[in-house]
């Protein structure tokens, strides 16, 4: 005879319920330091876009994720890269990016590489950055920011 498994709650849908707006509480936490600090921000606010979208003309399978089939996907559109920060300045000049701990960010790296190559081509004044994995991290930051003050 099988065991039968005890169904449990998850934690997360409860707590990101209790979040509000925010994902973590690492970035509720940000939040909550970026106001008491008396800086202005939005949150996850500005969509980029680093690489566009396009139709792909030739022939291309694709593996699915459960089965053992190659599905068709020749002539597809594919979807742009896109990256939304975290935290960005009201005036633009600074991101904060907050990433705790969390094994499901494999693209992340990939995606903060074109997002810096994208600032750079854009040219103009480049923001400052941060990407902060705990809170101590996150106020390390913002007296960054304060002591760098506003740019001219």
């Amino acid at each position: 005879m099988k065991k039968q498994r005890k169904t449990t709650t998850k934690k997360k849908t409860s707590t990101k319920r209790s979040l509000g707006k925010y994902k973590s509480g690492l970035e509720l936490d940000s939040a909550k330091l970026l106001r008491e600090s008396g800086l202005e921000f939005d949150y996850e606010g500005i969509e980029y876009v680093l690489v566009d979208g396009f139709k792909y003309e030739g022939v291309y399978h694709k593996m699915t994720p459960k089965g053992k089939q190659m599905t068709d996907k020749s002539f597809k559109s594919v979807f742009p890269i896109k990256y939304t920060p975290d935290f960005v300045a009201k005036d633009g000049s600074w991101i904060i990016e907050t990433k705790g701990f969390n094994r499901s960010h494999h693209d992340f790296p990939m995606r903060w590489k074109l997002f810096l190559k994208f600032l750079s081509d854009k040219g103009g004044e480049l923001p400052m950055l941060f990407i902060c994995k705990n809170k101590s991290q996150v106020e390390d930051a913002i007296q960054i920011i304060k002591a760098n003050g506003k740019r001219p």
